[in-house]
């Protein structure tokens, strides 16, 4: 996400008055409140546009799919500052978010980015796919270390686009690549949810900065989860000892 230059020192998002408070131009209590659910709310929080029909469903469907996914390094990191501090609950939420990078909750902006640029370009998915075979490096959006031969998540984000009627051009666009990316590796990849959450999201018009932002809000869902059970089911110290258990302990002459 790249930061714009400076702007003149105002703010279009929000502001409290001692009667009100106003979000977006709207009156927070006197309109929002018991109209809009907390997707919809948080669409216009981001773009400033309440969302379509299926702006919404879709948002909902992504924010779902990506909530949550185990005992990810994220919830463990959270879990374990929760037992350390049990009073800091922010603290353990804002532990998890800071490892939240893009191999615990996926590639999507990198997948946007991609997608967008191949758009721009006019460059066909093969030979997008064998410049960076060549390069050695990893298509985004493609691989998973649990989900063989396909994620279902992604699967199922593609099958309601289709349902929906909202496949597009980066919907579209995806599966060329994937079927370009089984050409080159010489074997099928799985396409994994990040590859179909930016094409989706960005075929119904959201903003790319939307699709990085997106997962960090869904997994903040999985992280809150993870610490209520903490506080009623500690395993934070259990991990602990069990990382203890698994590092073998060499002092530094019996290395070399």
């Amino acid at each position: 996400m790249q930061i714009g230059k400076a702007g003149p020192p105002v703010s279009s998002i929000s502001q409290a008055y001692p009667d009100r408070v106003e979000v977006r131009g709207r009156d927070l209590s006197g309109d929002l409140m018991g109209r809009l659910s907390f997707t919809e709310y948080f669409h216009l929080l981001f773009t400033g546009r309440e969302p379509t029909d299926d702006q919404r469903f879709f948002l909902d469907l992504v924010l779902v799919s990506i909530a949550e996914h185990g005992m990810m390094p994220s919830n463990v990191a959270a879990r374990m500052t929760l037992a350390a501090d049990p009073g800091s609950l922010q603290g353990a939420v804002a532990a998890g978010i800071l490892g939240c990078g893009p191999v615990i909750l996926g590639t999507s902006a990198e997948c946007a980015r991609l997608l967008e640029e191949a758009r721009a370009s006019g460059r066909q998915p093969l030979e997008i796919a064998r410049e960076i075979h060549e390069a050695g490096a990893k298509v985004p959006g493609f691989g998973h270390p649990v989900h063989r031969p396909v994620d279902p998540r992604a699967e199922r984000i593609l099958e309601l686009a289709d349902e929906r009627g909202v496949s597009g051009e980066n919907i579209q666009l995806a599966g060329q690549l994937r079927e370009a990316v089984a050409e080159v590796w010489g074997t099928p990849l799985t396409m994994n949810v990040a590859m179909p959450i930016a094409a989706v999201m960005l075929d119904l018009g959201f903003p790319p900065a939307a699709v990085k932002a997106v997962p960090i809000l869904a997994r903040t869902a999985g992280l809150l989860a993870h610490l209520e059970e903490e506080q009623e089911h500690p395993l934070g110290f259990l991990m602990a000892g069990k990382a203890e258990e698994a590092i073998e302990y060499q002092p530094p002459d019996a290395r070399t």
